[in-house]
C-alpha cells in the first residue's frame, strides 16, 4: 500500500476508535443532568443513586475520550502537513474555540461533578453537572464546525499559490455558519444523545434481567427511553434535512448514497442492494422508483444529478458510501421501532414484564455505536477524492516527507495500543457495571455542611 492509503486508514482506525467515547459522554451527560434534576425536584434517593452510578461512568469514558483524541491531532502534523498548513487559520479557529469554551468548561466542573458530592451545596454539583453536559455538547459544535467546512467550505479567500497557498479566514461567522454546519451538527448530537439513551437501557436492562437494583433500574429506563424516543424521531428529522443539504451541496456524494448513475432520469430510493461500478447498476436490490426525487425535490420526476454527470476523477468510491449510508439509515429505523415499542409498553404498564424486550435493550447498546461509524464513514468516503471540498485533493494534502514504511510502523503500534486500551475500558467498564449502585442512608443526605432531608416520590 502507498502513503496515501496507509495514512487514511490510520486516522480512520484513530478516529473511529476515539469515536466510541464522545458520543457517550454527551448522551449521559444530558441524562446525568435529567437525573440530578429529579433528585432535587422530588428528594427521592433512588435518583442520587442513579446519578452518583451514572457520574462513574461518565468518568471513565470521559478519561478514555480524551486520551484517544489527543492522537488525531499529532497526526494532522505528522501525516497531513499539507492540509493543516492549507487549513490551519480556519481548523485551528476551530480547535482553539474548542479548547477555550468547551474543554476547559467540561474539564473544570468535571472534578466538583465526580468529587463534590460531600463538599458542596446541591444547586452548586447540580450546576456543575449542567456545565459539564454544556461543556460535551459545545465540543461536538466546533469539532463539527472544523468537520463541515471541509465538506461546505465557506467565509473565506485562498491567500499564496503553489505548495503555499494556504485558506484564511474572511467572515467567521460565515465559516461557523457554514452551509452544512447546523444541518451536520444537530444530526451528530442526536446520534449522541441515542448512545447515552440505549447504554443506560441496555445496563438497566440487564439489572432486571438479573433481579439487582429492580427499583433503581425501572427509574433508569423510565428516563433512558424517553430521551431514546425524542432523539431517535428528532435524528429521522435531521437526517432528511441533512441529505437535502447533500443534495445541495454535494451531489456526487448523494448519487453515491443512492447509486444513481443516470442524471437524465429521476431517481429511486434503494432498499438494500449491491453496487456493481463497472455497469453501473444496483445487484440483489429493492428500490422504490422516484422516492428520491421525492424527498429531495417534491416532485417525482425531479431528475437527480447522477454520477455519469462527474469526471470520473471527481467520483467517490460507490459500493462503501451506498453499504454505509443504508445500513446506518436502517439502523436509525430499528431504534425508532425498539423505542417506540418500549413506549407502547410503558402505556400498557408491561414494560419489565417482557423479557424478550429487556434482552433486546441489552444488545441493542451496540446499535448507535455501529449507526454512528457508518455515518462518518459515508460522509467522508462520500467526500473523496476532497480532503476540502472542490479545493483540495486529498492525494495533496500528505506530508511530502512521511514514507509508507513509516505510517505502517506507526499504524500496527496504534492498533496493538488501542487493543490493549480497548480491553482495559471494557475490564473497568464491567467492573463498574458488576460493582452497581452505592448504597446510600435513605434518611439523609449530606452535602458539604448541611444535612438535608429526603422524602418520597
Amino acid at each position: 500500500m502507498d502513503v496515501e492509503i496507509l495514512s487514511r486508514l490510520q486516522f480512520a482506525i484513530t478516529i473511529a476508535f476515539h469515536y466510541i467515547y464522545p458520543p457517550l459522554s454527551i448522551g449521559i451527560g444530558v441524562l446525568l443532568v435529567i437525573m440530578e434534576g429529579l433528585f432535587l425536584k422530588t428528594k427521592n434517593p433512588e435518583y442520587e443513586k442513579l446519578t452518583r452510578f451514572w457520574v462513574k461512568i461518565f468518568a471513565l469514558i470521559f478519561a478514555v475520550g480524551v486520551a484517544t483524541g489527543i492522537v488525531m491531532e499529532f497526526e494532522f502534523g505528522t501525516n497531513w502537513a499539507t492540509y493543516s498548513r492549507y487549513v490551519g487559520d480556519i481548523f485551528g479557529s476551530a480547535l482553539a474555540a474548542e479548547g477555550i469554551f468547551a474543554f476547559f468548561l467540561e474539564s473544570g466542573f468535571l472534578a466538583i461533578l465526580v468529587f463534590g458530592w460531600n463538599k458542596v451545596g446541591p444547586k452548586v454539583h447540580f450546576l456543575s453537572t449542567i456545565m459539564v453536559s454544556l461543556g460535551s455538547m459545545l465540543s461536538a459544535v466546533w469539532i463539527v464546525v472544523a468537520n463541515s467546512w471541509q465538506q461546505t467550505p465557506a467565509g473565506f479567500h485562498i491567500v499564496g499559490e503553489g505548495l503555499n497557498a494556504r485558506a484564511e479566514v474572511t467572515n467567521f461567522w460565515d465559516m461557523i455558519f457554514n452551509p452544512s454546519s447546523v444541518d451536520r451538527l444537530l444530526h451528530v448530537l442526536s446520534g449522541a444523545w441515542l448512545a447515552g439513551a440505549f447504554f443506560v437501557l441496555s445496563v438497566s436492562a440487564f439489572y432486571l434481567i438479573k433481579k439487582r437494583h429492580i427499583e433503581l433500574s425501572q427509574k433508569a429506563i423510565k428516563i433512558a427511553l424517553t430521551l431514546a424516543v425524542l432523539a431517535s424521531l428528532f435524528q429521522l428529522f435531521t437526517g432528511d434535512r441533512s441529505a437535502i443539504g447533500v443534495s445541495e451541496n454535494q451531489p456526487a456524494k448523494l448519487a453515491a448514497y443512492e447509486a444513481h448513475f443516470d442524471s437524465l432520469a429521476p431517481a429511486p430510493m434503494y432498499l438494500f442492494g449491491w453496487v456493481d461500478e463497472h455497469n453501473q447498476e444496483v445487484k440483489f436490490s429493492v428500490a422504490i422508483p422516484k422516492l428520491l426525487s421525492i424527498l429531495i425535490s417534491g416532485n417525482p420526476d425531479y431528475k437527480v444529478k447522477g454520477l455519469n454527470y462527474f469526471k470520473p476523477e471527481d467520483k467517490p468510491p460507490v459500493n462503501i458510501v451506498f453499504q454505509s449510508y443504508h445500513f446506518m439509515v436502517a439502523i436509525g429505523f430499528a431504534l425508532i421501532t425498539i423505542s417506540l415499542l418500549g413506549l407502547l409498553f410503558w402505556w400498557r404498564g408491561s414494560l419489565f414484564k417482557k423479557k424478550w424486550y429487556l434482552y433486546i435493550l441489552v444488545f441493542s447498546v451496540l446499535l448507535p455505536q455501529i449507526a454512528n461509524q457508518l455515518g462518518w464513514i459515508s460522509a467522508e468516503v462520500g467526500r473523496q477524492p476532497w480532503i476540502v471540498y472542490g479545493l483540495l485533493r486529498t492525494s495533496e494534502a500528505l506530508s511530502k516527507a512521511v514514507e509508507a514504511n513509516q505510517v505502517l510502523f506507526s499504524l500496527i503500534l496504534f492498533i496493538i495500543i488501542y487493543a490493549l486500551l480497548f480491553v482495559l475500558f471494557i475490564y473497568l467498564l464491567n467492573e463498574k457495571i458488576k460493582a452497581g449502585p452505592e448504597e446510600i442512608d435513605k434518611s439523609s443526605m449530606v452535602y458539604g455542611h448541611q444535612k438535608h432531608v429526603i422524602g418520597s416520590d
